[in-house]
């Protein structure tokens, strides 16, 4: 552990520190999820509060619970060689620094949510971000294997957020956004713990391959992944979208299933990080096709 050297650092190092501890790229990817829920809750323009308040106070709750997740794991990031580097773990900022930066963080998000848009959004928004921050953190990922498939259902829950920011209601097409992050989160994060399987041993966290070793770990992404295959159909089936949308998650989840398979089958060393960064993509592109088979009825009128 290092010595904190906040104020030996230049401004923009600091704030570069600061903004490590939110996340960004996690913050982006559920701040996209909660727009495309809001987008699709609207059958034309949506609501301007909604959308800009809405997820800028979800984007908010997220930054939060990451900074709240560094404090609380900075043991653990110490011992992996992945986080080491990590602000606390290396020193760069403080504990009390940390815990103040999430306050307002928290505080900010809520008011946002609570006062600009809806308090049913403010509440959801909350109970996910102690879902993340505090539940799966602190209890679900060191007591549990499948820590990550439990614990998952915060992370799933933007879409949610961000489509009753525009209805004040929790609707059924919703939750079906909420099931398919739910269904792709283990195969998304179990390739990351193959692959870094060493890292969560040395640190004593039971994540799926330390406890169930690396062969059950690659079956269960692969059955997951075709769980996945069959939910993301669902949208069409349910006549929440249509051809367009069909066709690009029959070729996204092709490519899923071949990636998942050839973890399945070889032992090649970079595949697991191959399929982490590849179901990030995946879960990008199904919901821009969500989003553009919504709005292509609308552009050809």
């Amino acid at each position: 552990m290092g010595t904190p050297s906040h104020y030996a650092l230049p401004a923009p190092a600091v704030w570069r520190r600061y903004l490590e501890l939110t996340k960004p790229k996690v913050v982006a990817l559920i701040t996209f999820t909660a727009i495309v829920g809001t987008l699709l809750a609207s059958p034309g323009v949506p609501p301007l509060p909604a959308l800009v308040w809405g997820n800028l106070g979800i984007a908010l709750a997220a930054a939060c619970a990451a900074t709240i997740n560094h404090v609380l794991d900075q043991r653990i990031d110490a011992q992996m060689t992945r986080t080491r580097a990590r602000p606390l773990p290396s020193g760069s900022l403080t504990e009390a620094h940390a815990l103040a930066f999430a306050a307002v963080l928290g505080v900010t998000a809520m008011a946002i949510l609570a006062f600009l848009v809806n308090l049913l959004t403010a509440v959801l928004t909350f109970a996910s971000l102690i879902g993340y921050a505090v539940v799966y953190t602190l209890w679900l990922k060191r007591a549990t294997s499948q820590n990550i498939v439990i614990g998952g259902a915060a992370g799933a829950a933007p879409p949610v957020l961000g489509w009753a920011a525009v209805t004040n209601s929790v609707d059924p097409n919703a939750l079906l956004l909420f099931l398919i992050i739910f269904i792709w989160t283990p195969p998304h994060f179990w390739a990351l713990a193959i692959a870094r399987r060493e890292d969560y041993a040395r640190a004593g966290i039971p994540m799926l391959p330390v406890t169930h070793g690396v062969d059950h770990t690659r079956l269960q992404v692969l059955l997951y992944t075709v769980l996945l295959t069959l939910v993301t159909l669902m949208p069409f089936l349910t006549h929440m979208s249509g051809l367009l949308y069909l066709a690009a998650a029959l070729v996204l989840n092709a490519g899923f299933i071949y990636y998942a398979l050839a973890l399945k089958i070889t032992a090649r060393e970079e595949l697991p990080m191959r399929v982490f960064h590849f179901s990030v993509r995946y879960l990008m592109w199904l919901f821009a096709a969500l989003l553009v088979d919504h709005y292509l009825p609308v552009l050809r009128r």
